[in-house]
């Protein structure tokens, strides 16, 4: 078979098919589940970078393939996926769509982007990178869910507030700002993030 199969990208394909199947939830009308599914698949995008360098003796191939593999998984997970859930929950109205599609658009600008650079930046430097220019598209993964611990109280107007954050989102992915890279403390806080959003979700749905 073609593709590699060593561990250091079976994150990334258990987060892709984590959204794959969150999307089927979102056209089911099972919502909760897609959240959840998104919120997963932003764990595993946490830690496939950290579990690739773990591999000392990658060659070039499988290192530019990882970073290929990583962004076409992201659009899936936090471009397509949210766009799904929206959908679902109502934000049907055209310019609702256009929107999303432009989110969509935008998160798919920014991971070119990025493996552009990337791949210019580790051949002139073996050091980690420190900062992300634009916010980075798994982002989405607590954005998305923290809106959603707010649902009932939103009410009606809810396809209305998830719009208006995917057009956020959407213009944060393309604006050239620096973001630092999360340090250990930093992950640590959204895991807690994530896994709070998770039980306060299913016990307020």
């Amino acid at each position: 078979m073609i593709g590699f199969y060593n561990y250091t990208v079976w994150l990334t394909y258990i987060g892709m098919l984590s959204s794959v199947i969150g999307i089927g939830f979102a056209c089911g009308g099972r919502i909760t589940a897609a959240v959840i599914c998104l919120m997963f698949s932003g764990f595993c995008d946490l830690f496939d970078g950290m579990v690739a360098r773990t591999k000392k003796d990658r060659t070039d191939e499988e290192r530019r393939y990882g970073i290929q593999l990583d962004s076409l998984s992201d659009v899936v997970c936090f471009g397509v996926l949210p766009v799904a859930i929206g959908y679902n929950i109502g934000a049907t109205a055209w310019w609702q769509v256009s929107i999303m599609a432009l989110f969509a658009l935008a998160g798919l600008i920014r991971l070119a982007y990025y493996n552009v650079t990337e791949e210019t930046r580790q051949q002139q430097t073996t050091e980690k990178r420190k900062h992300y220019l634009g916010v980075p598209i798994t982002t989405s993964s607590l954005s998305v869910p923290l809106l959603f611990c707010f649902r009932n109280a939103i009410g009606s107007c809810f396809p209305l507030a998830y719009t208006l954050l995917l057009l956020v989102n959407g213009a944060l992915f393309v604006t050239p700002v620096k973001v630092k890279k999360p340090t250990k403390t930093g992950i640590i806080i959204m895991l807690a993030l994530g896994v709070i959003f998770t039980v306060w979700i299913v016990a307020f749905k």
